[in-house]
C-alpha cells in the first residue's frame, strides 16, 4: 500500500506537469488551427511565467549560453524556436538569416519591445512609436551624432575629457574602472543633448540611470525589493530632473529670444513635421532618456571591455600600441591632438573594437513583433507575436568565426562578415544611431590608454555578471598606472 501511494502521488504529479506545461501550449495555439504545425520547435514553459525562469537561470549563472544550448538539445538544431518570453509568445532567432530577414522586414514587423522596456524607456521614444515617428525623430537626431561632420565636431571635446579622465584615475589610486567610464561616457552624451547643464544635474540623472538599467531585463514585478519597481522609481525620478531642465530652457528661449541651436535639446524645441506639428515636453523627455542611456551605457562597456581584452592579451597589447605610435611619430610637429583621418587609420585597433563587440555582445537580443502571419526560414510567426532577435548566438556561431569563445582581433585580417552574421547595433531602418559616436569614443581612449597607462585589475578573475549587461560583478575594481 505505500509503494502504492507513492506509485500514485508521482504519477500524479507527472500528470500535474503534463497539464501545466500544456497551457501555455492550448492557450496560444488554439486559434491556430493547421497553422500550428508550421510554427518552430520549441515550448512556452510554465504558465504566467513561460520561459523567464530558465532564461533568468541562464543569465544568473557562468553560463548564459546554457538557456539557446538546452533548447537546441532538447528539440535539435533549427533557425527559429518557439517560447514564451516577458510574457508573450515568442520566437527567438538564432542565425544569421533569419535575423537579417526580420530586422529588414519593416512590411512584415514592428517593434516589439516588452512592456517593461516601454514602460522605463518610453512611450514616446523610438521603442514605442510608429515607423513613420521614428523615421521623423532618427532624421532628427541621427545626424548630430554620427557622419564626418558630427564626429569631427565632437573628436576634440572627446579626447579632451578622455586625457583629463585618465589623468584624474591615475591620482585615484583604487577605482571601479567601468563605473568611472560609464561617468565619461555620460559627460559626452550630455554635451551633446543637454550642453548647458550643470555638474549637479549629470551626477542625479547619471546615477538614476545605474537603478534604471536593471529593471530593462527584469521580469515585470512592480513589487517593493525587485528590480523592476525600483526602476520605475528611477524614471519617475529621471523625468522629474528632465522636466525641469525642458521647462527651464523653454521659458529661457522665450524670454531671450534664442534662435541659435546649441544642442540637441534646442533641435528637438524647434523640430516640426511635415504637418508643422512640434513635440511636446512628453516627446522631449522620451528622447532624451533613451539617447541619454544609450548614449553612455553601451560606449562605457565596451570601453571597459576592449581595455580589459587587450590588458590581458600581450600580443594584441602590442601590435595595438605600435599602430598608435606609429600615428603620433607621422603626426605634424605643430599638430595638437587626435584627426578623424588619424581616427579612421587605426585599422587593427577598429579590428579589435569589432571583436570587442562580437566577443562581448552588448546587447544579447533587440524586440520586434509580426504585423502579420510570416514564413521566415520555412516556419511560421503569426501574427501579434513577439520576434527576439538573438545576437548571442549569432555571433557565436562557429561556421562564421571559428573558436567563437576565443578573443581574436586577428580573425577580422581580410574578413567581412556576410549581412547578418555581425549585429553589434542592431541592423536594418533600427540601426542603433550611435554606433560611430560609440566607436569614436573607445577608439580615442584607448589611443590614449595605449600610449601612457596600464590596467591593473584587483580581481582578474572576478565573477561576471550577464543582466543587463556583461559586467565583473566588482565593476572591474583595479588602478590606472601611468606608463614611461
Amino acid at each position: 500500500m505505500g509503494l502504492g501511494f507513492v506509485f500514485g502521488c508521482l504519477l500524479g504529479l507527472l500528470i500535474l506537469k503534463w497539464v501545466l506545461k500544456s497551457v501555455n501550449c492550448w492557450y496560444y495555439e488554439r486559434n491556430l488551427g493547421d497553422k500550428r504545425y508550421e510554427l518552430p520547435p520549441g515550448d512556452y514553459g510554465w504558465p504566467v511565467i513561460g520561459n523567464m525562469w530558465s532564461f533568468l537561470r541562464a543569465f544568473k549563472s557562468t553560463d548564459p549560453e546554457s538557456f539557446i544550448s538546452t533548447i537546441v538539445s532538447r528539440f535539435g538544431r533549427a533557425e527559429l524556436y518557439k517560447a514564451h518570453m516577458f510574457g508573450n509568445p515568442s520566437v527567438i532567432l538564432t542565425t544569421a538569416e533569419s535575423c537579417r530577414r526580420v530586422l529588414t522586414d519593416d512590411e512584415s514587423f514592428k517593434p516589439g519591445w516588452p512592456s517593461s522596456t516601454v514602460n522605463l524607456i518610453g512611450k514616446k521614444s523610438f521603442v514605442g512609436i510608429s515607423d513613420e515617428e521614428h523615421k521623423w525623430l532618427r532624421k532628427l537626431t541621427a545626424a548630430p551624432v554620427n557622419g564626418h561632420e558630427a564626429l569631427s565636431i565632437y573628436l576634440k571635446y572627446i579626447e579632451d575629457n578622455v586625457v583629463k579622465a585618465l589623468e584624474n584615475w591615475a591620482d585615484m589610486g583604487q577605482i571601479e574602472f567601468l563605473t568611472e567610464l560609464r561617468r565619461l561616457t555620460f559627460r559626452i552624451i550630455m554635451h551633446i543633448f543637454l550642453s548647458s547643464e550643470g555638474e549637479q544635474v549629470m551626477e542625479a540623472l547619471e546615477k538614476e540611470y545605474t537603478v534604471l538599467n536593471y529593471g530593462v531585463r527584469a521580469m515585470m514585478i512592480n513589487i517593493p525589493g525587485f528590480a523592476y519597481y525600483n526602476s520605475l522609481k528611477a524614471r519617475k525620478r529621471l523625468v522629474a530632473t528632465l522636466q525641469a531642465v525642458v521647462t527651464e530652457r523653454r521659458e529661457r528661449r522665450k524670454s531671450t529670444q534664442e534662435t541659435v541651436k546649441k544642442d540637441m535639446l534646442d533641435a528637438l524645441l524647434d523640430a516640426k513635421d511635415e504637418y508643422g506639428r512640434m513635440l511636446n515636453d512628453e516627446e522631449v523627455i522620451d528622447v532624451l532618456v533613451m539617447y541619454l542611456n544609450a548614449g553612455h551605457e553601451s560606449s562605457g562597456h565596451i570601453t571597459m571591455w576592449a581595455t580589459v581584452l587587450i590588458q590581458t592579451h600581450p600580443e594584441v597589447f602590442k601590435r595595438a600600441k605600435k599602430e598608435q605610435e606609429k600615428i603620433v611619430k607621422n603626426r605634424p610637429p605643430d599638430q595638437k591632438g587626435l584627426t578623424l583621418k588619424e581616427v579612421r587609420q587605426m585599422e587593427y585597433l577598429s579590428k579589435v573594437i569589432d571583436e570587442t563587440l562580437r566577443f562581448i555582445t552588448f546587447s544579447l537580443t533587440v524586440f520586434r513583433e509580426a504585423k502579420k502571419d510570416v514564413n521566415v526560414c520555412g516556419y511560421l510567426i503569426p501574427k501579434g507575436w513577439k520576434v527576439l532577435v538573438w545576437f548571442r548566438s549569432v555571433h557565436y556561431d562557429h561556421e562564421t568565426y571559428p573558436e567563437p569563445k576565443k578573443f581574436d582581433p586577428s580573425r577580422w585580417d581580410g574578413f567581412t562578415p556576410k549581412a547578418g552574421n555581425f549585429l553589434p547595433f542592431g541592423g536594418g531602418n533600427r540601426l542603433c544611431p550611435g554606433n560611430d559616436l560609440a566607436k569614436l569614443e573607445t577608439s580615442i581612449f584607448l589611443h590614449h590608454f595605449l600610449l601612457n597607462y596600464e590596467l591593473e585589475q584587483q580581481n582578474p578573475a572576478s565573477p561576471l555578471m550577464y543582466l543587463p549587461h556583461t559586467r565583473p560583478k566588482d565593476n572591474c575594481l583595479g588602478r590606472i598606472r601611468r606608463v614611461c
